[in-house]
């Protein structure tokens, strides 16, 4: 989730504030009123730092709505701001006066309109703890010159403890942080188009101004489109690209991708999307006839190669893309499944495959891969053509259990996996097949293997180290040790029998 800071105790503090908001809702309603609250308190506290810049100047212009939002700065009415919500946080129409306040910030503000929630003063929200929330937050400055990034840490690490509060729910609008920094790391969006049609909270767009930053690229240089489903994961993303300084396209409202693509005629240079997993309800009974199956109609009970076809449809000539999506995808022959792999693979679309650690995800146990689309292979052949030819990346055995049920990946492993694809890619003699992690495969290896693409067919198992000592000693060793186990689970059985006789039970 959040990187490790030194601020990260007031994110853990203003979550534990939160969870306790928590009563009768599901964590599915109360994350839209706890982000919406701390939206709030964030464009507030940069509007006021404004405010008082111009007060300082002291031209009277610190009124005047043009000033702010030649700054990108949303403009806040008086009874919007934050100060006005925290005199009344002890009120017991401290919800009302917070619904009050979002209508008044979306009716100045085109962009945040239909975006911000405006449902506190609902009986279910305990109005006494929404108060001691709202005083919480008053504490923390959530806007500085100094640590511009500050919200979005609390966005990251507080969508992070909703997926998992959410359970299977939580995958729709969260993509782990691990994954989504896996694929920029290797597609590298500096600089283009970049897209998500199912953008979720809009994490692949944040990643992606992230490495635009690391890189002293600018901003203004990458272009955002997206397209999201769920109406109120769709607000999420709208706040979430909003506290960034992000603009992009993700549409006037939600809408289905598959039956209404907002961005038809969109060529994108980068693609970056965490698909639904095995979706079998996605409508393809009505669009068998579509100009996006190019590969190969998918099937109707399953949407994982509708996705492929639909983000292939979208690349650019020179365009690039990083999928997640279930293992399955990479052996099914189902309706049609297999034909359609088996045509992008001739057509040279697909350019890596890797084999992610288990229990990353939130929402799903199942294991996942990502697939790294590319459709100019050849036009970036420098020293060595790799055309049709494809890497394969098992990296199960990466990351470190945070807890009993999920595993995160370091930045160690993750510059691995992208170290790994860009010294293949970019043909400079410096890559090298390891057994057990890596492999560069043929077309004739993968038609040899019926076009099934899990890695660990190609990578094979890491050969252990000789540590000198001969096989005979060993197996000695082994037996040993294994009569000693079974001894021991015998004395504890006749143990355990004894206490139960004691006790009146007849064993």
């Amino acid at each position: 989730m959040v990187e490790s800071t030194a601020n990260i105790g007031f994110e853990e503090t203003l979550w534990k504030a939160a969870d306790k908001l928590r009563g009768s809702m599901d964590a599915s309603e109360y994350k839209h009123v706890v982000l919406g609250l701390i939206f709030l308190k964030y464009i507030s506290d940069k509007f006021e730092m404004k405010h008082q810049a111009l007060v300082d100047e002291g031209a009277g212009f610190e009124e005047e709505r043009d000033e702010y939002l030649a700054e990108n700065i949303f403009w806040v009415p008086k009874e919007a701001r934050w100060e006005h919500i925290r005199d009344n946080a002890k009120s017991e129409k401290i919800g009302q006066i917070i619904d009050d306040a979002m209508i008044l910030i979306e009716k100045d503000n085109d962009t945040l309109k239909n975006v911000l929630e405006k449902r506190y003063a609902r009986p279910e929200i305990d109005k006494r703890r929404l108060g001691e929330l709202v005083d919480l937050v008053s504490t923390i400055k959530l806007y500085t010159t100094g640590e511009q990034d500050l919200l979005g840490r609390v966005y990251e690490y507080f969508l992070g403890m909703f997926a998992e509060a959410e359970g299977k729910g939580g995958g729709e609008f969260y993509t782990p942080t691990g994954v989504v920094k896996t694929l920029v790391s290797m597609i590298e969006p500096f600089r283009g188009r970049v897209y998500d049609p199912c953008c979720g909270s809009g994490g692949m767009f944040v990643q992606s101004s992230k490495f635009v930053a690391r890189h002293k690229g600018r901003l203004t240089d990458l272009a955002i489109y997206g397209q999201e489903l769920n109406a109120t994961t769709w607000k999420i993303c709208k706040m979430n690209l909003a506290i960034r300084g992000l603009s992009g396209d993700i549409g006037p409202n939600q809408d289905d991708t598959f039956h209404n693509d907002l961005h038809k005629n969109l060529k994108a240079d980068f693609v970056l999307a965490n698909p639904p997993f095995n979706i079998s309800d996605w409508g393809g009974d009505q669009l068998t006839e579509d100009v996006r199956w190019a590969y190969g109609v998918p099937p109707q009970g399953n949407a994982n190669y509708a996705w492929l076809e639909h983000i292939i449809y979208h690349l650019s000539p020179r365009g690039a893309a990083g999928v997640v999506l279930a293992n399955g995808s990479l052996s099914t022959s189902t309706s049609n499944e297999g034909e359609i792999r088996k045509n992008l693979l001739e057509a040279d679309l697909v350019d890596a495959i890797v084999a992610m650690p288990d229990k990353l995800f939130y929402s799903v146990s199942i294991p996942v891969s990502l697939w790294i689309l590319n459709r100019n292979k050849k036009g970036q052949a420098t020293q060595r053509d790799r055309s049709h030819e494809f890497l394969f990346l098992d990296a199960r055995h990466l990351g470190s259990m945070i807890d009993r049920r999920h595993r995160e990946l370091s930045q160690e492993d993750i510059d691995k996996i992208a170290g790994t694809y860009h010294q293949w890619r970019n043909r400079d003699g410096k890559y090298e097949d390891v057994k057990g992690f890596c492999k560069s495969a043929t077309l004739d290896e993968v038609k040899e293997n019926d076009y099934i693409l899990t890695p660990g067919r190609y990578v094979g198992i890491e050969e252990e180290k000789d540590d000198g000592i001969p096989f005979d000693q060993k197996m000695d060793q082994l037996t040993s040790e294994l009569s000693d186990l079974f001894d021991q689970s015998h004395k504890l059985e006749e143990e355990i029998k004894k206490n139960l006789r004691g006790i009146g039970y007849n064993v």
